[in-house]
């Protein structure tokens, strides 16, 4: 992969994406594995080699939202995302990478869905979720970060209805997928994940994370918004019926 210029191409787009969702653009890091997969021989391959790049994006989020975070909406859904992730290893270390193909193709397709039918936005506007949604969607989270770095919208579909402040609401979500992100290190290495090809791979791009991240913050303020979402969620589409073709073709010999 290192010599192919393709690859870098496709990597390049996958960590911007990543970068632009880091910068205000919740949601959009759902993108970033599948994006990567189309290109990587393995979909957990693709997620280990953006782990690194996502943990050191996290920190840096943490500087500015250190003192912000709601204890109750951060350690609920936490404790379901443990479980959710030790799901997602124990997936990972057991089925073939055709069928991690169709579950990340699956992932990316309901959450282009989510969007697209407005059930984030619904819930929202409900009544509180309690203890019990926060386990269940955090186990959830877990488990799709572990496979895809797709935890944002089901931790949204707990945490938006809670109705925090939009400053406390970006820090504990930021709280949230650090220590989320932490918890994937051991479980990757344990997979044989951080090769020296990945980590060399991870280095390269984390100048184009960086970057990327700030123009996140700066397209935020300035794109229709609606219109972005609507064609990152169109390309997620593609990108999932893509992963599920392959993934179908592996799997059962189409």
């Amino acid at each position: 992969m290192l010599s192919d210029p393709l690859f870098w191409l496709v990597a390049v787009v996958a960590v911007t994406v990543v970068g632009i969702s880091k910068g205000g653009f919740a949601g959009l890091g759902v993108l970033g594995v599948p994006v990567l997969a189309v290109v990587v021989p393995s979909p957990v391959k693709a997620a280990a080699i953006l782990l690194p790049i996502l943990v050191l994006q996290d920190w840096v989020s943490l500087l500015s939202y250190r003192r912000s975070v709601d204890r109750r909406v951060l350690l609920v859904p936490l404790a379901g995302a443990l479980a959710g992730t030790l799901a997602g290893y124990l997936l990972a270390a057991t089925i073939q990478d055709g069928h991690v193909r169709l579950v990340v193709g699956v992932i990316a397709l309901a959450f282009a869905a989510n969007w697209w039918i407005g059930v984030v936005q619904k819930r929202a506007e409900g009544p509180k979720p309690g203890d019990g949604a926060g386990l269940f969607w955090g186990l959830v989270a877990g488990f799709t970060s572990f496979v895809s770095h797709a935890g944002g919208p089901p931790y949204q579909i707990y945490s938006l209805p809670q109705r925090l402040k939009p400053e406390l609401l970006a820090g504990t979500t930021a709280w949230f997928f650090a220590i989320v992100n932490l918890m994937k290190v051991v479980p990757y290495f344990v997979l044989g994940q951080f090769s020296r090809e990945n980590l060399t791979i991870s280095a390269a791009l984390a100048p184009v994370a960086v970057v990327t991240t700030i123009f996140g913050v700066w397209l935020v303020r300035r794109a229709d918004t609606t219109r972005f979402y609507r064609i990152i969620y169109a390309l997620l589409v593609v990108v999932g019926l893509d992963l599920i073709w392959e993934g179908a073709r592996s799997t059962f010999g189409l």
